[in-house]
């Protein structure tokens, strides 16, 4: 983060300022406006900098407040200028840029809506937007301010923020109750589908009975419920943030749950590839015009598309499927662009943590010679069976293999690392 000063030629008038580590030769500050900030207002991001209108300023007291805002987190770069006003006062002008910022979730604030946390840090006078910064002391104001806000509700408990992956991906800041030990009593479904699925169902104990937290909960719905709705070609399911209500000592929480329409399968549509055939890519694909777009079929079937190039030994292939939806139809197609990268052959073979006897067996099993074209079925098929065989009568058995590829795309080789432990 670059934070800056600019002088302005008007500041002439103001030599005392050179000696600013004393309020001897300060100034009256009689203007202050921010700039730069499409996300907050002049008079916010004034208010952040401490300085007051009408007080005695230094130019110390200029760079502190630059400092200040800086330090927060929201803005990427921080600069001021000032001059003087005809009274001999001081006009202070400080230039921002917005900093990335992501969104922010509550974790574990059982009887509290995220509308009324959102509020409290609004109303607690931090620069707060319904995002956050991914960093800085802006965070640790937020954390104070919910923290007030849960006091009022007889819960004496710190607040504490994490940047976080959320399951589907992308980051966000999470705040959370310290210490707050409240578990979930049952978690129901508002869907039919997942009301009724036994799979579901008999993992609700990774859920049930364990401290509340919407981030677990957001998991679950991703591994154990949306695969389900997936596979009923619920394409474009949808979790709403859960309900939860506070009783007890104990949280009972209702997932809402969005299906959306079932779609069919139309198409797909390949481009950027050369290496490989439309022919065989669409084979990799189990689903015909017509069939119910099973989604975890769809997602098996791009699966299956890498495979086909990297037996081929394009190793760094990139497949980007974008999904067509034809809502009145209900049928989904995709185009499907493809990077094929390098194809990578063989290099050397390095075998450590065996012993001679060992090291002559390993190498007995592979097949895949030097300088051939680097077939990822046949690595992959070495490491599940071939070395089982290789020491099936061996007195001693690896627990465990360390596996490494040292690719070299300007070479296009790569080299198999392997540590038998």
């Amino acid at each position: 983060m670059r934070v800056a000063f600019i002088f302005s030629l008007l500041v002439v008038s103001l030599p005392a300022w050179g000696a600013p580590q004393s309020q001897q030769g300060a100034s009256r500050l009689d203007s202050l406006r921010a700039t730069g900030s499409s996300r907050f207002s002049s008079e916010q991001i004034a208010a952040a900098s401490g300085l007051q209108k009408g007080a005695q300023i230094t130019r110390d007291d200029l760079q502190k407040a630059a400092n200040t805002l800086a330090q927060l987190g929201p803005f990427s770069d921080v600069s001021y200028r000032f001059s003087s006003d005809a009274t001999g006062g001081v006009e202070v002008e400080y230039q921002v840029t917005d900093g990335p910022e992501v969104p922010v979730s509550f974790d574990n604030f059982p009887g509290f809506t995220d509308d009324e946390l959102k509020a409290a840090i609004k109303s607690a006078g931090v620069l707060f937007d319904g995002q956050a910064p991914q960093g800085g002391t802006l965070l640790d104001a937020m954390d104070d301010a919910l923290a007030r806000m849960i006091a009022t509700r007889g819960m004496n408990f710190t607040v504490s923020h994490t940047l976080m992956t959320q399951p589907s991906g992308g980051k966000v800041q999470q705040f959370r109750i310290d210490g707050q030990g409240i578990r979930i009593a049952s978690l129901e479904f508002s869907d039919p589908l997942a009301q009724n699925d036994r799979g579901i169902h008999t993992r609700l104990g990774d859920i049930v009975g364990q401290p509340y937290s919407r981030g677990a909960i957001d998991l679950f719905e991703f591994e154990q419920v949306r695969p389900v709705y997936l596979a009923h070609s619920f394409l474009e399911v949808h979790f709403d943030p859960p309900a939860a209500t506070f009783a007890n000592g104990a949280v009972t929480v209702t997932a809402h749950v969005d299906p959306g329409p079932a779609f069919t399968w139309g198409n797909v549509t390949w481009s950027g590839n050369s290496a490989v055939g439309v022919l065989d890519l669409d084979t990799a694909i189990p689903l015909h015009p017509g069939d119910p777009a099973d989604g975890m079929k769809i997602e098996a079937g791009w699966d299956a598309a890498r495979a086909l190039y990297m037996q081929r030994g394009y190793l760094d292939v990139e497949l980007n499927p974008l999904a067509k939806f034809d809502t009145a139809a209900s049928r989904v197609s995709y185009t499907v662009s493809v990077t094929e990268g390098p194809q990578y052959h063989m290099g050397k073979l390095v075998l450590s943590g065996l012993s001679m006897d060992g090291e002559k067996r390993a190498r007995a099993e592979w097949r895949i010679p030097q300088g051939s074209v680097f077939d990822n079925s046949l690595y992959e098929d070495f490491l599940s069976d071939r070395i089982k065989r290789a020491f099936a009568d061996f007195p001693f058995h690896y627990d465990k293999i360390g596996r490494f590829l040292q690719k070299d795309p300007a070479t296009a080789t790569v080299d198999v690392m392997l540590d038998f432990q």
